[in-house]
């Protein structure tokens, strides 16, 4: 049975930071970057391997034919959220049976995380948008990740055991969180504010999607650089 440990979701709300996560992965002529938001250009300059999706069934396809790929290390998905939305579009609403289409809609992204992703060897990255929505039958505001159908249901951050945060947080916030992940810059000083990623709840976010692996984070690593590449040397050591 396969299982790919090199998983990372990133969610968070627009203009978080998690396209500029990506901006230090190591050898960026390794990483396969699907771009699903329309060809929208990355906030620096790159060097990846670069494919502009138009067709959500190519996502599953680059993901297959990266494995014959011996240069190519990370596969990033930017994002999940357009993803979905590109196969409501192209797929489900031009389907003369919508009924079905929307059956399969729910299919393909299972058969994307169970099949191709799992049996991935690659590392792969993949980032989607975050909404607050009202839980009725608690009526509590839940941040998530918004798709339709029975996938909302069940939610998407269950089928990763990595689930990142991007957020933009004052400074005075990160005091208490001093750990070597978490590097304040000269800018940020003056800015007063830094992008991070939360990797773990807190009293104030008990009712958001984060989670990972027991062990993997300590408590004060609850916040850190908004840089995925420490996010995976991190976790290729916590599996070694």
């Amino acid at each position: 049975m396969s299982v790919n440990r090199n998983l990372i979701f990133v969610t968070g709300k627009s203009a978080t930071g998690k396209s500029t996560s990506l901006k230090d992965l190591t050898d960026p002529n390794g990483v396969m970057y699907l771009n699903c938001e329309s060809g929208k250009e990355l906030p620096f300059k790159d060097g990846f391997q670069k494919g502009i999706v138009v067709n959500p069934n190519q996502v599953p396809s680059a993901i297959e034919q990266a494995e014959s790929m011996a240069d190519v290390h990370t596969i990033v998905v930017d994002s999940v959220s357009f993803l979905m939305d590109m196969y409501e579009s192209k797929i489900v609403l031009p389907a003369t049976n919508t009924m079905k289409a929307w059956g399969e809609y729910a299919q393909f992204f299972k058969r994307l995380m169970q099949h191709y992703v799992a049996e991935s060897s690659k590392n792969i990255i993949m980032t989607a948008h975050t909404m607050d929505i009202l839980n009725e039958s608690e009526m509590v505001m839940e941040t998530m990740v918004k798709v339709k159908g029975s996938l909302m249901n069940q939610g998407l951050e269950s089928y990763f055991c990595n689930v990142i945060s991007s957020k933009k947080v004052p400074l005075k916030l990160l005091e208490q969180y001093d750990n070597p992940l978490l590097v304040i810059t000269e800018d940020e000083e003056i800015q007063g504010f830094k992008y991070v990623f939360q990797t773990q709840l807190t009293k104030e976010t008990v009712n958001e999607r984060i989670r990972g692996p027991i062990g993997l984070w300590d408590r004060n690593h609850t916040f850190i650089d908004n840089n995925l590449q420490k996010v995976l040397d991190h976790l290729h050591a916590y599996y070694k």
